[in-house]
């Protein structure tokens, strides 16, 4: 009953604000908003993270997790054996890191992760025009 009166307040404060055009010079408006895709974000972590990506902090799991769809790209486009070699030795040392930062992290539950990647690796991806500029 009381979140009934404070929405109630809130939508009636919000509407006179824009009566009054207090909304009107905001930044970006007319544009389509930058959504972010924190899917691979678990949901209880997503609004912690937001609140440091704000403040200029990535946290260490998502840098060595962007850092790992790297090594992943490169290891699938690796033009000779030494460079799939040294992507590989890349790939298995940030998912130790990752397991170790976040050892309950569901990526890496029921050898999922390592499944694609055996996957992945016996069917490279075959690199498109747009690859070789």
């Amino acid at each position: 009953m009381a979140l009934d009166i404070f929405g109630k307040l809130a939508e009636e404060r919000i509407q006179k604000a824009a009566e009054r055009g207090d909304f009107d010079d905001l930044p970006g408006r007319g544009r389509p908003l930058q959504l972010e895709d924190d899917s691979h974000v678990p949901e209880e972590l997503r609004l912690a993270y937001k609140i440091l990506k704000n403040a200029g902090y990535t946290p260490p799991e998502l840098e060595a997790q962007k850092e790992l769809m790297q090594v992943e790209d490169l290891l699938a486009n690796a033009p000779d054996e030494k460079t799939r070699y040294q992507a590989l030795k890349r790939l298995n040392y940030l998912t130790m890191k990752i397991s170790h930062l976040r050892p309950s992290s569901g990526i890496f539950s029921d050898n999922d992760y390592s499944d694609r990647v055996v996957q992945r690796l016996s069917h490279p991806r075959k690199a498109s025009d747009s690859d070789k500029k």
